[in-house]
């Protein structure tokens, strides 16, 4: 049996690359050739070790996701509470530079432009928003049982909500608001949450 070739990459310095390519322009908006550039591949070892477009996007997404979802838990864990997490993690987003608020988020980015598609890209894009959903449920029960969210809210529509305004804060930031703008916004958020 013959052995193939030697990759002649990296491949997370590769799949970083896509990533970011799929980031900047959205998937359908994203060609081979702007794939291929951005990650330094041939044609061939793109297909061989990512297999083609739609694949390699799932597992850019996939790849996106566990990274936020990992950088969440561990921002949790350092906060000195589940109200303290949310209020750093929206002023944070408030605080983001113009350029990378220019990109807004993947996960946001990809649910939107796939929309209601029936296609692995817009499940995948769909899983990806529910993940996110599922992390602020346990967050905002978490922030119930310290006392700082009334326990008779339901956690999941207010994770939603705490979903939908990370969201509409980025859309806000992509659109070039000021940080005094989006500060502001923050404030009526939490006072909705609250």
């Amino acid at each position: 049996m013959a052995i193939g070739r030697p990759l002649q990459h990296q491949p997370e310095e590769a799949l970083k690359a896509a990533i970011n390519t799929f980031w900047r322009s959205g998937y359908y908006h994203t060609s081979m050739r702007d794939l291929l550039d951005a990650m330094a591949l041939s044609r061939s070892s793109l297909y061989q070790s990512f297999g083609n477009k739609e694949a390699l996007f799932l597992l850019a997404l996939q790849n996106y996701r566990d990274e936020l979802l990992a950088t969440l838990s561990e921002q949790l864990d350092a906060a000195d509470s589940a109200w303290s997490f949310i209020e750093q993690l929206l002023y944070s987003a408030a605080e983001t530079d113009s350029q990378q608020a220019s990109l807004g988020c993947l996960l946001f980015n990809s649910a939107t432009e796939l929309g209601g598609e029936d296609s692995p890209p817009a499940q995948t894009a769909r899983d990806s928003v529910a993940s996110i959903n599922a992390f602020f449920s346990d967050v905002i029960k978490r922030a119930q049982q310290e006392g700082s969210i009334a326990d008779t809210r339901d956690p999941d529509s207010a994770a939603q909500f705490l979903t939908l305004s990370m969201s509409g804060l980025r859309l806000l930031m992509k659109n070039g608001a000021s940080q005094h703008q989006a500060q502001q916004t923050v404030d009526f958020i939490l006072r909705g949450l609250g």
